[in-house]
């Protein structure tokens, strides 16, 4: 069953179309300390809608500090069947998007990943028309774009969905979208981005009220300014943008994956390590060192982009909500999950961002957690001690949250849902090798192999109390 967004965080739903199934498992041997120096990749998020904003830049774009990330390769797919000219090399992609061929993205890779559908806007700006299938097809409804079209209505597109696609274009005989005040009903970061994106070539002024305050809407900002365009307020719920006649060539960085930092904190955390995160922009990092803290993991900022955690003495139970930026994102909600069902007590875990978002769950249980699920709210009773045991990542995040528990639980734990786990992080498993956690990525069938024996083994018994929805 597909996640359905209760307050829209990013614009796009999650789709059923799963990445490519990926026969390999992960074999962690838990109750190892961790020590050392983890590199942050740059943010998967933006990343992605700055690939997709290089489509306003006529002339060349060098994006940097790009992860190494299966959602990076379909976006790239994406673009260069629109016609544009991509290369990489290592974590620096050069884009070219001086002819664009077609307006019309394709099916079958759109479908994949649903932050392609934030081409419609550059696509527009650019072309004066745009043909994007909605990510999932038919079955995940209008609702969760209609911000972007009535926005894009709003600023003078006609736009309509049939059979599955969204068709807009710009009537009148200029094919410029024009300046508009739009007020969006959930501070949308996927239509804020879209809508943003589109007004930098606009004809006149443009503002957005209600805004998504995220990082991530502030990172593709600059790097619209950084190509010339005019845009004020980004990281506030106003942002006004006044359009140009054409963006010229850019060199950007990529922000810290702030996610990516969160959920290296948590390993550190529930593994009671010392551990040292650079680059990292601490102010991106506020709800979840302030969750941690809480929890009585400390957490130092030792410089401006490095933060160092230390071992708790003890972790204490917190109850955690999710909100939009600045609220506890809801990305970190599965890895915390796992945190908490460690910690002295018993917290309560809601969900306010996406339904159907706590299955990870179940999946704790398999290692021994004592979680409790009715509705948007999982109620979590910590446990002394996590136990190995066959798991499997139903997402992204709560495949990271199967990771973190691991790393902490008594034996070996295999982990399936790898193809979702290597959509946003860059190379994990490596990563928690260098700083000394004993994990190893396993093919298939010696993976059916140790399951198999893990399943059987008595120590794997879970007998705390089962889920309930």
């Amino acid at each position: 069953m597909e996640d359905r967004i209760i307050n829209t965080s990013n614009g796009l739903p999650e789709t059923n179309s799963s990445p490519q199934a990926d026969s390999s498992v992960l074999k962690v041997w838990g109750g190892r300390s961790l020590e050392g120096h983890v590199t942050i990749s740059g943010a998967k998020n933006s990343a992605l809608v700055l690939m997709a904003g290089a489509l306003l830049c006529s002339g060349d774009c060098r994006i940097r500090n790009v992860p190494l990330l299966a959602d990076v390769s379909r976006m790239g797919e994406v673009l260069s069947a629109l016609g544009m000219r991509l290369s990489r090399s290592g974590n620096i992609i050069d884009i070219n998007a001086s002819e664009i061929t077609t307006s019309k993205a394709p099916y079958e890779l759109v479908t994949q990943l649903r932050a392609s559908f934030f081409a419609i806007g550059p696509l527009l700006a650019r072309l004066g028309e745009a043909q994007m299938p909605l990510p999932g097809g038919c079955a995940i409804g209008a609702r969760p774009v209609d911000l972007h079209v009535r926005g894009l209505q709003a600023m003078g597109a006609e736009v309509q969905i049939e059979h599955g696609i969204c068709n807009a274009r710009v009537t009148d005989g200029s094919h410029r979208l024009k300046g508009a005040k739009i007020y969006l009903d959930l501070p949308s970061v996927g239509a804020t981005e879209t809508l943003m994106m589109a007004a930098t070539l606009a004809d006149g002024e443009t503002i957005i009220e209600n805004a998504a305050r995220e990082p991530e809407v502030v990172d593709l900002a600059n790097f619209c300014i950084s190509m010339g365009a005019k845009i004020e307020g980004a990281g506030t719920s106003k942002i006004v943008i006044n359009g140009v006649p054409k963006l010229h060539s850019t060199d950007y960085n990529v922000i810290p994956d702030r996610i990516e930092a969160g959920t290296f904190l948590l390993a550190g955390a529930i593994t009671r390590s010392d551990l040292i995160l650079s680059p990292v922009m601490p102010e991106h990092l506020m709800p979840v060192i302030a969750k941690l803290e809480e929890i009585g993991v400390p957490v130092i900022e030792e410089a401006a982009n490095i933060l160092r955690i230390k071992p708790a003495q003890i972790l204490k139970a917190a109850d955690i909500d999710t909100m939009p930026h600045p609220g506890f994102p809801t990305d970190m909600q599965a890895p915390f999950m796992s945190l908490l069902a460690v910690a002295e007590g018993d917290s309560i875990i809601n969900e306010t961002v996406f339904e159907n978002r706590l299955r990870h769950a179940s999946e704790l249980n398999r290692l021994g957690a004592d979680i409790r699920v009715k509705g948007n709210s999982a109620f979590v009773r910590g446990v002394s001690e996590l136990s190995g045991a066959p798991v499997e990542g139903t997402d992204l995040r709560a495949a990271a949250a199967m990771v973190v528990a691991a790393l902490a639980a008594s034996g070996e734990t295999t982990i399936k849902g790898l193809n979702y786990l290597d959509r946003g992080y860059d190379r994990l498993d490596l990563k928690l090798q260098k700083i000394g956690a004993k994990i190893e990525r396993l093919e298939d069938t010696e993976a059916d192999a140790l399951a198999s024996k893990a399943e059987s083994s008595p120590e794997t018994t879970n007998g705390t109390a089962s889920i309930s929805n």
